[in-house]
């Protein structure tokens, strides 16, 4: 899996000129299909339809899902919603009343928050180094207290860091930066051990 940006239209430009590189092997991507259509829900209670394109590797053959930066993989909500209830929890919030807040069943904002807190450190650590990378004078993350709020300090400053660096990308959404950092896998099983940067 790769995370492309939003618009169909620019990775569909990107892909016939070329510029798409292979996570496995820095090779050229190509078009090569589309992924199933899912529905997300995003903030509000909004629906919108995303049906991925997916690419082959011209050098090794693997082929990828690209998925927009707004989805995380095997997720039905989009990741603003999700780092929603995540900010909400480094607040204190518990998961009902984020459920509520939000218009997301409890049961799948605490699956939600027990996953992330489950490696909230390691998800710290990923972030601060990446806010670190990013930036010659990187603001760093104040301690929030518990290590969900030290997680999502964390992916602020990196997505903050990042914006300083590259000011020509424009400041992305902090969970849309974040699901770019962690290749959409910000709740997926074994991340961030497995995680990748992506293009």
């Amino acid at each position: 899996m790769l995370t492309v940006e939003g618009c169909a239209e620019s990775v569909e430009r990107r892909l016939a000129a070329g510029e798409l590189s292979c996570p496995c092997c820095a090779g050229v991507l190509g078009g090569w299909g589309h992924a199933r259509e899912r529905v997300l829900r995003g903030p509000g209670g909004k629906r919108a339809r995303l049906r991925p394109r997916r690419a082959r590797c011209r050098s090794c053959r693997v082929t990828h899902v690209l998925l927009a930066v707004f989805a995380l993989a095997r997720r039905a909500d989009m990741a603003e919603v999700v780092g929603a209830a995540l900010a909400a929890a480094a607040r204190g919030a518990g998961f009902r009343s984020v459920a509520a807040v939000l218009g997301v069943p409890p049961s799948t904002v605490r699956g939600w928050l027990r996953r992330f807190a489950g490696r909230a450190g390691p998800v710290a650590v990923f972030f601060t180094a990446l806010a670190v990378a990013a930036g010659p004078d990187p603001v760093m993350p104040a301690a929030g207290g518990s290590p969900v709020a030290d997680a999502v300090a964390a992916i602020a400053a990196a997505a903050a860091a990042v914006a300083a660096r590259w000011p020509q990308l424009g400041e992305a959404p902090v969970w849309q930066a974040a699901s770019a950092a962690s290749g959409g896998l910000l709740l997926a099983p074994g991340w961030p051990a497995g995680g990748r940067n992506t293009s």
